[in-house]
Protein backbone atom coordinates (compact mmCIF):
# COMPACT_ATOMS: atom_id res chain seq x y z
CA UNK A 1 0.00 0.00 0.00
CA UNK A 2 1.35 3.74 -1.12
CA UNK A 3 2.71 5.61 2.32
CA UNK A 4 0.40 8.35 2.67
CA UNK A 5 1.44 12.11 1.44
CA UNK A 6 1.79 14.42 4.38
CA UNK A 7 -1.46 16.91 4.78
CA UNK A 8 -0.36 20.50 4.58
CA UNK A 9 -2.45 23.79 5.44
CA UNK A 10 -1.59 27.06 5.66
CA UNK A 11 -3.78 30.71 6.37
CA UNK A 12 -1.33 33.00 4.07
CA UNK A 13 -1.52 32.19 0.34
CA UNK A 14 1.46 32.96 0.00
CA UNK A 15 4.00 31.75 -3.24
CA UNK A 16 7.03 30.55 -1.26
CA UNK A 17 4.77 28.67 1.16
CA UNK A 18 2.33 27.29 -1.84
CA UNK A 19 4.79 26.28 -3.61
CA UNK A 20 7.34 24.27 -1.63
CA UNK A 21 4.53 22.12 -0.29
CA UNK A 22 3.11 21.36 -3.76
CA UNK A 23 6.44 20.71 -4.87
CA UNK A 24 6.91 17.99 -2.63
CA UNK A 25 3.34 16.31 -3.54
CA UNK A 26 2.16 17.04 -0.43
CA UNK A 27 -1.87 17.23 -0.12
CA UNK A 28 -3.65 20.36 1.22
CA UNK A 29 -6.04 20.35 3.83
CA UNK A 30 -8.00 22.69 5.84
CA UNK A 31 -7.40 23.64 9.59
CA UNK A 32 -10.36 23.09 10.30
CA UNK A 33 -10.66 18.70 9.66
CA UNK A 34 -7.26 18.72 11.98
CA UNK A 35 -5.79 16.07 9.78
CA UNK A 36 -3.09 18.09 9.07
CA UNK A 37 0.32 17.52 8.99
CA UNK A 38 2.25 20.44 8.81
CA UNK A 39 0.33 23.55 9.15
CA UNK A 40 1.43 27.55 8.62
CA UNK A 41 -0.77 29.35 10.83
CA UNK A 42 -0.69 32.92 12.66
CA UNK A 43 0.33 33.67 15.70
CA UNK A 44 -3.94 34.12 16.73
CA UNK A 45 -4.57 30.39 15.39
CA UNK A 46 -1.20 29.36 17.51
CA UNK A 47 -2.74 30.70 20.61
CA UNK A 48 -5.96 28.78 20.13
CA UNK A 49 -4.51 25.53 19.48
CA UNK A 50 -2.45 26.09 22.54
CA UNK A 51 -4.98 27.94 24.61
CA UNK A 52 -6.56 25.42 27.51
CA UNK A 53 -9.72 26.20 26.70
CA UNK A 54 -9.33 25.16 23.09
CA UNK A 55 -8.84 21.45 24.60
CA UNK A 56 -6.78 20.78 21.10
CA UNK A 57 -4.32 17.92 21.27
CA UNK A 58 -1.39 17.73 19.08
CA UNK A 59 -0.23 14.53 17.59
CA UNK A 60 3.18 13.00 16.60
CA UNK A 61 3.01 13.50 13.11
CA UNK A 62 1.83 17.24 13.42
CA UNK A 63 4.16 20.52 13.39
CA UNK A 64 2.91 24.14 13.00
CA UNK A 65 5.18 27.53 12.90
CA UNK A 66 4.96 29.18 16.04
CA UNK A 67 6.05 27.96 20.10
CA UNK A 68 3.17 28.74 22.27
CA UNK A 69 4.51 31.55 24.17
CA UNK A 70 6.87 33.01 21.28
CA UNK A 71 5.61 36.77 22.18
CA UNK A 72 8.36 36.72 25.24
CA UNK A 73 10.81 37.20 21.65
CA UNK A 74 9.01 38.76 19.77
CA UNK A 75 6.93 41.51 21.41
CA UNK A 76 9.21 44.65 22.09
CA UNK A 77 8.71 45.35 26.00
CA UNK A 78 9.14 41.58 26.35
CA UNK A 79 12.25 40.82 24.34
CA UNK A 80 14.26 43.94 25.81
CA UNK A 81 12.76 42.76 29.98
CA UNK A 82 13.32 38.86 29.22
CA UNK A 83 16.93 40.40 27.95
CA UNK A 84 17.48 42.46 31.39
CA UNK A 85 16.58 39.51 32.99
CA UNK A 86 18.69 37.23 31.58
CA UNK A 87 21.89 39.53 32.28
CA UNK A 88 20.89 40.17 35.88
CA UNK A 89 21.21 36.02 35.91
CA UNK A 90 24.68 35.67 34.65
CA UNK A 91 25.81 37.98 36.87
CA UNK A 92 24.04 36.60 40.20
CA UNK A 93 25.82 32.95 38.67
CA UNK A 94 29.07 35.05 38.28
CA UNK A 95 29.25 33.80 34.51
CA UNK A 96 32.15 35.63 33.13
CA UNK A 97 28.74 36.51 30.62
CA UNK A 98 28.16 39.06 32.86
CA UNK A 99 31.40 41.40 32.64
CA UNK A 100 31.49 45.31 32.99
CA UNK A 101 34.15 47.49 31.85
CA UNK A 102 34.90 50.64 33.48
CA UNK A 103 31.29 52.69 32.88
CA UNK A 104 29.30 50.39 33.80
CA UNK A 105 28.66 48.92 30.37
CA UNK A 106 27.87 44.96 29.83
CA UNK A 107 30.77 43.89 27.80
CA UNK A 108 29.14 40.33 25.77
CA UNK A 109 25.72 41.31 26.52
CA UNK A 110 25.75 44.97 25.50
CA UNK A 111 23.13 44.01 22.25
CA UNK A 112 20.52 46.12 22.64
CA UNK A 113 20.84 50.06 22.59
CA UNK A 114 19.23 51.35 26.26
CA UNK A 115 15.71 50.68 26.43
CA UNK A 116 12.75 51.31 28.85
CA UNK A 117 9.27 50.58 28.73
CA UNK A 118 6.73 53.31 29.08
CA UNK A 119 4.76 54.30 30.83
CA UNK A 120 5.74 52.64 33.73
CA UNK A 121 9.44 53.12 33.78
CA UNK A 122 9.05 56.83 33.06
CA UNK A 123 11.01 57.82 36.21
CA UNK A 124 13.62 55.37 34.76
CA UNK A 125 13.95 56.95 31.67
CA UNK A 126 14.12 60.94 32.37
CA UNK A 127 16.87 59.81 35.10
CA UNK A 128 18.89 58.11 32.57
CA UNK A 129 17.76 61.42 29.66
CA UNK A 130 18.85 63.77 32.22
CA UNK A 131 22.29 62.06 33.44
CA UNK A 132 22.91 61.79 29.73
CA UNK A 133 22.45 65.17 28.37
CA UNK A 134 19.22 64.46 26.49
CA UNK A 135 19.74 62.94 23.36
CA UNK A 136 17.72 61.65 20.62
CA UNK A 137 15.24 58.81 21.27
CA UNK A 138 13.43 56.65 19.42
CA UNK A 139 9.31 55.57 20.61
CA UNK A 140 7.76 52.41 19.36
CA UNK A 141 4.53 50.86 20.18
CA UNK A 142 5.31 47.39 22.09
CA UNK A 143 2.39 45.44 19.15
CA UNK A 144 2.83 46.80 16.00
CA UNK A 145 5.06 46.28 12.89
CA UNK A 146 5.67 47.79 9.76
CA UNK A 147 6.62 51.10 11.39
CA UNK A 148 3.44 52.35 12.31
CA UNK A 149 3.28 54.61 15.58
CA UNK A 150 7.04 54.99 15.40
CA UNK A 151 8.72 58.64 16.12
CA UNK A 152 11.90 60.39 17.32
CA UNK A 153 11.87 62.28 20.23
CA UNK A 154 14.93 64.93 22.12
CA UNK A 155 12.72 66.76 24.58
CA UNK A 156 11.24 65.52 27.85
CA UNK A 157 8.36 67.85 26.63
CA UNK A 158 7.56 65.61 23.94
CA UNK A 159 7.23 62.96 25.96
CA UNK A 160 5.45 64.58 28.60
CA UNK A 161 2.93 66.13 25.60
CA UNK A 162 2.63 61.88 24.00
CA UNK A 163 2.01 60.63 28.34
CA UNK A 164 -0.86 63.38 27.89
CA UNK A 165 -2.78 62.53 24.72
CA UNK A 166 -2.45 58.68 25.36
CA UNK A 167 -3.88 59.39 28.80
CA UNK A 168 -6.53 56.67 29.50
CA UNK A 169 -5.18 54.66 26.21
CA UNK A 170 -4.38 50.94 27.63
CA UNK A 171 -1.41 51.16 24.85
CA UNK A 172 2.54 50.35 25.95
CA UNK A 173 5.42 51.88 24.01
CA UNK A 174 9.74 51.06 24.36
CA UNK A 175 11.91 54.11 24.22
CA UNK A 176 15.66 53.37 23.31
CA UNK A 177 18.38 55.54 22.87
CA UNK A 178 18.39 56.07 19.60
CA UNK A 179 21.57 54.99 16.87
CA UNK A 180 22.80 57.92 15.76
CA UNK A 181 25.86 57.42 14.34
CA UNK A 182 24.75 54.54 11.80
CA UNK A 183 27.29 52.42 9.37
CA UNK A 184 25.78 54.30 6.25
CA UNK A 185 26.47 52.95 2.29
CA UNK A 186 26.25 55.54 -0.51
CA UNK A 187 25.04 57.94 2.19
CA UNK A 188 21.50 56.01 3.31
CA UNK A 189 21.22 54.53 6.37
CA UNK A 190 20.06 50.95 6.47
CA UNK A 191 19.41 47.41 8.68
CA UNK A 192 19.71 43.67 8.60
CA UNK A 193 17.02 41.11 7.89
CA UNK A 194 18.18 38.20 8.79
CA UNK A 195 16.38 34.31 9.12
CA UNK A 196 16.83 32.67 11.95
CA UNK A 197 15.38 28.80 12.64
CA UNK A 198 14.86 27.49 15.75
CA UNK A 199 13.61 23.72 16.39
CA UNK A 200 14.15 23.26 19.89
CA UNK A 201 14.76 25.88 22.55
CA UNK A 202 15.71 23.00 25.22
CA UNK A 203 18.16 22.11 24.27
CA UNK A 204 18.45 25.16 22.04
CA UNK A 205 19.10 24.61 18.33
CA UNK A 206 18.94 27.05 15.73
CA UNK A 207 20.15 27.82 12.32
CA UNK A 208 20.64 30.83 10.03
CA UNK A 209 20.13 31.30 6.02
CA UNK A 210 22.34 32.98 4.20
CA UNK A 211 19.43 34.20 1.99
CA UNK A 212 18.90 37.65 4.20
CA UNK A 213 19.02 41.41 2.96
CA UNK A 214 19.57 44.79 3.67
CA UNK A 215 16.94 47.24 3.76
CA UNK A 216 17.71 50.67 2.67
CA UNK A 217 16.34 54.27 3.32
CA UNK A 218 15.54 56.49 0.07
CA UNK A 219 16.98 59.49 1.24
CA UNK A 220 20.24 59.85 2.99
CA UNK A 221 20.95 60.09 6.40
CA UNK A 222 20.85 63.76 8.22
CA UNK A 223 21.13 63.59 11.61
CA UNK A 224 19.77 67.33 12.22
CA UNK A 225 17.05 68.40 14.48
CA UNK A 226 15.56 69.65 10.97
CA UNK A 227 14.81 66.03 10.02
CA UNK A 228 13.71 64.17 13.13
CA UNK A 229 10.19 63.16 11.59
CA UNK A 230 11.48 62.38 8.35
CA UNK A 231 10.70 58.96 8.64
CA UNK A 232 12.69 58.91 4.93
CA UNK A 233 15.65 59.20 6.39
CA UNK A 234 15.16 57.18 9.82
CA UNK A 235 13.14 54.33 9.24
CA UNK A 236 14.27 51.32 7.09
CA UNK A 237 10.76 49.63 6.77
CA UNK A 238 9.40 48.78 3.69
CA UNK A 239 6.10 49.34 4.54
CA UNK A 240 7.15 53.11 4.93
CA UNK A 241 10.05 53.42 2.42
CA UNK A 242 7.74 52.09 -0.63
CA UNK A 243 5.53 55.38 -0.62
CA UNK A 244 9.02 57.80 -1.22
CA UNK A 245 9.43 59.76 -4.24
CA UNK A 246 12.78 57.77 -4.79
CA UNK A 247 11.84 54.29 -4.11
CA UNK A 248 13.10 51.89 -6.45
CA UNK A 249 10.90 48.87 -7.83
CA UNK A 250 13.09 46.95 -9.29
CA UNK A 251 15.55 46.78 -6.64
CA UNK A 252 13.16 47.32 -4.08
CA UNK A 253 15.65 49.18 -1.58
CA UNK A 254 17.34 45.96 -0.78
CA UNK A 255 20.53 44.56 -0.75
CA UNK A 256 21.62 40.69 -0.51
CA UNK A 257 23.82 40.09 2.62
CA UNK A 258 26.09 38.15 0.31
CA UNK A 259 26.59 41.74 -1.81
CA UNK A 260 26.83 43.27 1.64
CA UNK A 261 29.82 41.16 2.59
CA UNK A 262 31.70 41.88 -0.59
CA UNK A 263 31.01 45.98 -0.05
CA UNK A 264 32.43 45.34 3.64
CA UNK A 265 35.47 43.25 2.85
CA UNK A 266 36.18 45.90 0.23
CA UNK A 267 36.20 48.67 2.30
CA UNK A 268 36.68 47.87 5.87
CA UNK A 269 38.86 44.55 5.18
CA UNK A 270 38.21 40.63 5.74
CA UNK A 271 39.45 40.42 9.42
CA UNK A 272 36.84 42.96 10.60
CA UNK A 273 34.14 42.18 8.02
CA UNK A 274 33.85 38.31 10.00
CA UNK A 275 34.35 39.91 13.40
CA UNK A 276 31.06 41.83 12.70
CA UNK A 277 29.21 38.70 11.20
CA UNK A 278 30.77 36.70 14.09
CA UNK A 279 29.48 39.28 16.43
CA UNK A 280 25.84 39.02 14.59
CA UNK A 281 25.89 35.23 15.62
CA UNK A 282 26.74 36.50 18.90
CA UNK A 283 23.77 38.85 19.52
CA UNK A 284 21.13 36.08 18.39
CA UNK A 285 22.43 33.38 20.10
CA UNK A 286 22.36 35.84 23.44
CA UNK A 287 18.83 36.92 22.30
CA UNK A 288 17.83 33.31 22.02
CA UNK A 289 19.12 32.17 25.32
CA UNK A 290 17.64 35.38 26.99
CA UNK A 291 14.12 33.89 26.90
CA UNK A 292 15.16 29.69 27.07
CA UNK A 293 13.92 29.78 30.18
CA UNK A 294 10.55 30.89 29.74
CA UNK A 295 9.17 29.58 25.98
CA UNK A 296 7.18 26.95 26.33
CA UNK A 297 9.50 24.30 23.96
CA UNK A 298 6.76 22.21 22.51
CA UNK A 299 8.42 19.69 20.44
CA UNK A 300 5.47 20.25 17.55
CA UNK A 301 6.80 23.64 17.44
CA UNK A 302 9.22 25.61 15.34
CA UNK A 303 9.52 28.86 14.30
CA UNK A 304 11.33 31.28 12.10
CA UNK A 305 12.19 34.37 13.23
CA UNK A 306 13.05 37.73 11.35
CA UNK A 307 15.54 39.54 13.21
CA UNK A 308 16.54 43.23 12.38
CA UNK A 309 19.94 44.29 13.25
CA UNK A 310 21.41 47.58 12.78
CA UNK A 311 25.35 48.02 12.25
CA UNK A 312 26.59 51.47 13.82
CA UNK A 313 30.21 52.98 12.25
CA UNK A 314 32.40 50.80 14.48
CA UNK A 315 30.70 47.85 12.66
CA UNK A 316 29.00 46.40 16.00
CA UNK A 317 25.67 44.92 15.22
CA UNK A 318 22.92 46.23 18.02
CA UNK A 319 19.61 44.31 17.91
CA UNK A 320 16.41 46.13 17.10
CA UNK A 321 13.20 43.24 17.26
CA UNK A 322 12.44 39.97 16.26
CA UNK A 323 9.54 39.37 14.09
CA UNK A 324 7.61 35.70 14.71
CA UNK A 325 5.96 36.50 11.40
CA UNK A 326 8.33 37.65 9.00
CA UNK A 327 6.60 39.07 5.58
CA UNK A 328 6.87 36.61 2.74
CA UNK A 329 5.43 39.09 0.47
CA UNK A 330 7.61 39.10 -2.73
CA UNK A 331 8.45 42.90 -3.75
CA UNK A 332 10.55 42.14 -6.50
CA UNK A 333 11.88 38.83 -8.34
CA UNK A 334 14.85 38.87 -6.46
CA UNK A 335 12.99 39.08 -3.20
CA UNK A 336 10.57 35.76 -4.37
CA UNK A 337 13.49 33.84 -5.47
CA UNK A 338 15.13 34.43 -1.35
CA UNK A 339 12.23 34.15 0.35
CA UNK A 340 11.32 30.70 -1.76
CA UNK A 341 14.71 29.12 -1.43
CA UNK A 342 14.93 29.89 2.48
CA UNK A 343 11.15 28.55 3.15
CA UNK A 344 12.47 25.27 0.89
CA UNK A 345 15.68 25.17 3.03
CA UNK A 346 13.81 24.97 6.07
CA UNK A 347 11.34 22.50 5.20
CA UNK A 348 14.60 20.18 4.27
CA UNK A 349 15.43 20.61 7.91
CA UNK A 350 11.96 20.29 9.78
CA UNK A 351 11.47 17.31 7.22
CA UNK A 352 14.49 15.76 6.00
CA UNK A 353 12.77 13.13 4.27
CA UNK A 354 9.66 15.17 2.47
CA UNK A 355 7.86 12.14 4.76
CA UNK A 356 5.13 12.84 6.72
CA UNK A 357 6.07 15.48 9.59
CA UNK A 358 7.40 13.84 12.99
CA UNK A 359 8.68 15.39 16.40
CA UNK A 360 10.87 12.89 16.18
CA UNK A 361 12.58 13.40 12.90
CA UNK A 362 12.50 17.19 13.50
CA UNK A 363 14.51 16.84 16.33
CA UNK A 364 17.07 14.11 15.13
CA UNK A 365 18.33 16.20 12.17
CA UNK A 366 21.90 15.86 12.17
CA UNK A 367 23.31 18.01 9.38
CA UNK A 368 25.05 21.79 10.10
CA UNK A 369 24.46 22.96 6.49
CA UNK A 370 21.12 22.41 4.64
CA UNK A 371 20.74 24.77 1.64
CA UNK A 372 21.00 28.37 3.04
CA UNK A 373 21.05 27.36 6.62
CA UNK A 374 23.98 27.16 8.61
CA UNK A 375 23.92 25.64 12.05
CA UNK A 376 24.21 28.25 14.38
CA UNK A 377 24.43 27.26 17.42
CA UNK A 378 23.46 23.55 18.96
CA UNK A 379 23.56 23.31 22.77
CA UNK A 380 23.57 19.71 23.01
CA UNK A 381 27.18 19.97 21.33
CA UNK A 382 28.39 22.91 23.73
CA UNK A 383 30.20 22.99 26.62
CA UNK A 384 30.21 23.37 30.03
CA UNK A 385 28.25 26.39 31.16
CA UNK A 386 30.21 29.74 31.83
CA UNK A 387 33.34 27.55 30.11
CA UNK A 388 36.28 29.21 28.91
CA UNK A 389 36.81 32.50 27.32
CA UNK A 390 38.44 32.58 23.69
CA UNK A 391 40.60 35.04 21.66
CA UNK A 392 37.66 37.59 21.75
CA UNK A 393 36.85 37.73 25.36
CA UNK A 394 33.77 35.79 24.77
CA UNK A 395 33.00 32.32 26.46
CA UNK A 396 33.89 29.21 24.03
CA UNK A 397 30.89 27.50 25.27
CA UNK A 398 28.58 30.19 24.39
CA UNK A 399 30.28 31.54 20.72
CA UNK A 400 28.53 30.25 17.87
CA UNK A 401 30.54 28.75 15.28
CA UNK A 402 31.06 30.19 11.89
CA UNK A 403 29.27 29.80 9.45
CA UNK A 404 31.28 28.88 6.78
CA UNK A 405 28.77 29.66 3.96
CA UNK A 406 28.74 33.68 4.71
CA UNK A 407 32.10 33.99 4.11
Amino acid sequence: MAARKPRWCTEFEKNCIVANCEKRGWVRGVKEDQDWNFFWCSVNTAHRLFSVDGGYRLHDHQILNHFPNHYELTKKDCMVRNIKRYRKEMEREGSPLAERDEKGRWVHLDIIPDTFMLPHEHGMFAEEFRRCGGGTWIMKPTGSAQGKGIFLVNRMAQIRKWAKESKGQPRNYVISRYLDAPLLIGGKKFDLRLYVLVTSYRPLKAWVSKEGFCRFCTVKYNASLSELDNMFVHLTNVAIQKHGADYNNVHGGKWSVENFRRYLEGTRGKVATDKMFQDMYWVMVQSLKSVQAVIFNDPHCFEIYGYDIIIDENLKPWLIEVNSSPSLSSTTVSDRILKYTMIDDALRILVPDGDVPGVKKKADTEATNVGSFQLLYDESQAGPKGGDKDKAGKPKSRRPSTASGWK
